[in-house]
């Protein structure tokens, strides 16, 4: 009989995509809030499509980002830089080069949906990050995604009839509307104990302050 684990667990939820940079930023920040207080988080990763009209082909990164945000190329190329510089300080890999691309992401998020009813989620988004961004594959691709099923200890057969089946269209969809109904337009967006919401990568020091707010109230 194993003893339960006596540290305290908050419930976070964030709305995510798995080609947004401050979204495993964020999560790479809090992560380091909840080891310095000890404390675990009950996580649960939800739908946002940056892009939900990106054609199947993609887009080249750079282009996307100029047309998207009206950035010139020596802006791009500090935001790289930048990443780069604070996901070596996190202990994440960015990797860019001209060649970088946008994707196309609502196949991912339906593999995400059914991950989560296989208890494993959290490793899947953690290996579709590392896909995009370290490795910098094609996360529209169905090899490679069904390559990040595989590294989250899933069974890539039954994801691919998972995808398949169409049977996660409707349940993804839902879940988006769900959170753009209530106004979240940006990502990340993290919920602390179903009250408290920070968008966008908000520092160890915030999500510290947040989740000892969420401790203290439990107790």
């Amino acid at each position: 009989m194993t003893t339960p684990d006596p540290r305290p667990v908050v419930q976070i939820d964030i709305v995510s995509d798995v080609v947004c940079p401050w979204c495993i930023v964020g999560f790479r920040q809090l992560d380091i809030a909840l080891q310095q207080l000890n404390i675990l988080a009950r996580l649960r990763w939800h739908p946002f499509e940056l892009n939900p009209t990106m054609p199947p082909e993609g887009q080249n990164l750079r282009e996307h980002i100029m047309e998207k945000y009206g950035s010139t190329p020596e802006q791009s190329q500090q935001a790289r830089e930048q990443l780069t510089r604070i996901g070596q300080e996190l202990g994440f890999t960015f990797n860019f080069d001209e060649d970088s691309k946008i994707v196309n992401t609502f196949a991912a998020h339906q593999l995400l949906d059914w991950a989560e009813a296989e208890g494993r989620q959290h490793p899947l988004k953690l290996a579709l990050f590392e896909s995009y961004f370290t490795r910098q594959q094609d996360v529209s691709d169905v090899e490679v995604l069904l390559n990040a099923v595989r590294t989250a200890g899933l069974d890539p057969d039954a994801a691919r009839a998972a995808l398949h089946s169409g049977a996660h269209v409707s349940p993804t969809r839902e879940k988006q509307e769900f959170w753009t109904s209530r106004g979240i337009s940006g990502v990340p967006s993290m919920v602390f104990g179903g009250k408290y919401l920070l968008t966008g990568a908000q520092g160890t020091d915030t999500y510290t302050q947040v989740l000892q707010r969420c401790l203290a109230e439990a107790a």
